[in-house]
Order: C-alpha cells, then structure tokens, then sequence
C-alpha cells in the first residue's frame, strides 16, 4: 500500500464529534444496525484510545436510546502481532459478543514476509501464525484477507492452500490496485488461479473452502453503477 500517514493520529476529541455526527442524525444513519470499523495502519496500537472511544459509543447509544445499543459491532482489522496480549484480551473480554477480529495472514511464509515486514526488515510471519489457533477457538469463522502484487504473485497458489491449512477456511484475497503491475504479470495470475483451481477440483475442496479470486459474481461485465463503487 503507498502513501501511508506515519506521523497523524485521531484524538479522542475527535473520535467523540464523528461518534455524536453519526448517533445524532438517525435521519441520516437510519439503518438497524452498526458497525464501528477500527482500521489503520495498525489499530491495536491504538487500543487505549480505542477503548474510550468504544465505551464513550456505548454511553451515549445508551443516553440518546438509540436503536443501536443492542445492535452494534466493532470490528477491526489488524496484523495479528498483539493479538494474544493481555490487553487486546481484555478488550475482547469486555465487549464479548460485540467484537469481530480480521487477523491480515498474507499466504505462505515466504509471501507473507515478502510484504509484511518489521522495521528492522524481519519478516513476521511466525509471530503472526502462532496467535492464529487462539483467533480462531474465539472466533471459528473468521476469515483473512491476502492482497498479492508482482512480486509475490508466484505463490498465489501454495499462499491460498496453507491460509486452508491453518484453518482459516474463508480468504478474501485481492491483487492491490497500485500501478506495480509488470509485463507478464498477467500470465502468471493466470497460470496461479489455474493451478489453484485445479487443486481444488483434485481434493474435492470446494464444499468447505473459499477464496475470494473464485466468487461466482466475479467476472461478469460491471453495470454503470457498480463502476462507482470504492471497491
């Protein structure tokens, strides 16, 4: 991903305005339901701030009665790497039944240290991979998302089926929307998606597995209005 903030954070103060915006014009966030989305960079190092956004939500969905205090969610996308820490543990502890965690688990070990790497230039994978058994005894459905780009494109295959191996059934995989494409880079997604379909089709997959590459709704010639989507 290009063009990250590395130096800007949101303050409380300012989480507090979008949090009344949203609660005060039910005209306008009309829906049944919510979800509250903590993404970043990484959100769980933010989780103190976080966390009294998240109760300063619950406060005041309680006070406006608002049609949301049973029916939210708040939902976070992270790397993994403070999963297991006593903080995010409480935080999940707390808001029980509330909370869905989306752990970023790139593919195999070799692409996901391709492209997540620490400051230092390690790779963290085995850091990540270890919290995965304990992600999923707390949430058995949850799924990662694995973006490829031109230089892990190569492992596409062997990156989806060990995701299937460590029990993450459902991968919401993407290529990234960057100009980082190269020439030739298109056969190789080809040949990728080939052989992973074929493996599939081999072990009889299809039934339990998923990934997003294979939707039955991709591939069909987009309508006006679906070119407007952010996605």
């Amino acid at each position: 991903m290009k063009g990250k903030n590395p130096t800007n954070k949101m303050t409380v103060d300012t989480a507090k305005k979008v949090v009344n915006y949203v609660l005060e014009h039910k005209n306008i966030f009309n829906e049944k339901a919510v979800i509250w989305e903590f993404i970043g960079g990484e959100p769980f190092l933010e989780l103190d701030l976080i966390d009294q956004v998240s109760d300063y939500i619950k406060q005041r969905m309680y006070i406006l009665d608002h049609q949301w205090f049973t029916n939210y969610m708040f939902n976070f996308s992270t790397n993994g790497l403070l999963y297991s820490t006593p903080k995010v543990q409480n935080y999940i502890k707390k808001n029980r039944n509330h909370v869905s965690i989306g752990i970023s688990v790139d593919g195999n070990k070799i692409k996901h240290d391709l492209q997540r790497i620490k400051p230092d230039g390690s790779g963290s994978y085995d850091e990540v991979i270890k919290n995965v058994p304990l992600w999923l005894s707390q949430f058995p459905n949850a799924m990662t998302k694995a973006t490829f780009s031109h230089d892990d494109l190569p492992y596409l295959k062997d990156s989806i089926i060990s995701l299937w191996n460590n029990g993450i059934t459902t991968v919401a995989a993407n290529v990234v929307f960057e100009d980082v494409w190269q020439e030739g880079d298109d056969v190789i997604f080809e040949n990728q998606l080939k052989e992973l379909a074929d493996y599939i089709l081999d072990k009889k997959m299809w039934k339990k597995y998923s990934v997003r590459f294979f939707d039955p709704q991709i591939g069909f010639p987009l309508k006006k209005d679906e070119l407007k989507n952010n996605f």
